[in-house]
């Protein structure tokens, strides 16, 4: 019952969060956003834990992305790198609980190949626009690359239920690829479609996440 009261409330929020997005109200925008991520941060601490060394892991991400959100949402540049810094640290936590309670297999080399091989294009197509933020940039790559080997690495290992490996796949793939915009709408061209699309990617990818918790055994 819980769960659906948190999901329930954060697709209420969702849409109040782009709607000052688009106005870029930051009043309204702050506020909204801090709760919505805060919702993420709960639905990880309710959830039952077979697994206590991925839910210590999940928890420490989740609030590391809590902290980089709302550094997002503030309007100072030096906000942007100190959030970088935030989600560099929640990724990382999300690697080690990834490669805690999975078993490294055929497909992490495959999906990992397969992953780079876009992380490098991304990194390609953004490399123009970086200026000074090119090495900051290029490490965050790696890392989020590493960390969706992590979630390859968790889809393989049948030794894990089913539907928590898709679970842990999908979210940390949605977070990646809403990684994509927020480098778009930062480095190349700043329109509200940017958030539109990378937004409910990214609370998708958070939310699903910390469901995982309860599901992965």
């Amino acid at each position: 019952m819980l769960n659906v009261l948190i999901i329930i409330l954060a697709a209420i929020l969702l849409p109040g969060l782009l709607f000052y997005e688009n106005k870029e109200n930051r009043k309204g925008m702050v506020p909204t956003k801090t709760v919505l991520s805060l919702l993420f941060v709960l639905a990880v601490l309710v959830q039952p834990h077979p697994i206590s060394r991925y839910y210590h892991f999940l928890l420490i991400g989740l609030i590391c992305c809590l902290g980089g959100d709302i550094c997002l949402a503030l309007p100072q540049k030096k906000m942007f790198l100190i959030g970088l810094f935030f989600f560099l640290l929640g990724q990382l936590s999300y690697i080690f609980g990834f490669f805690s309670v999975a078993q490294i297999g055929l497909l992490t080399w495959v999906g990992s190949l397969a992953v780079m091989a876009i992380s490098a294009w991304i990194y390609a197509w953004l490399r123009p626009h970086l200026g000074a933020m090119e090495v900051p940039v290029l490490v965050y790559i790696i890392i989020i690359t590493v960390m969706i080997s992590g979630a390859w690495t968790v889809l393989g290992d049948i030794d894990l239920i089913r539907s928590g490996r898709i679970m842990v796949f999908a979210g940390a793939f949605s977070f990646y690829f809403s990684d994509v915009f927020v480098a778009r709408d930062r480095f190349m061209k700043r329109e509200f479609l940017n958030r539109l699309v990378g937004l409910p990617l990214y609370y998708f990818g958070q939310f699903l996440l910390a469901f995982s918790v309860g599901l992965l055994r």
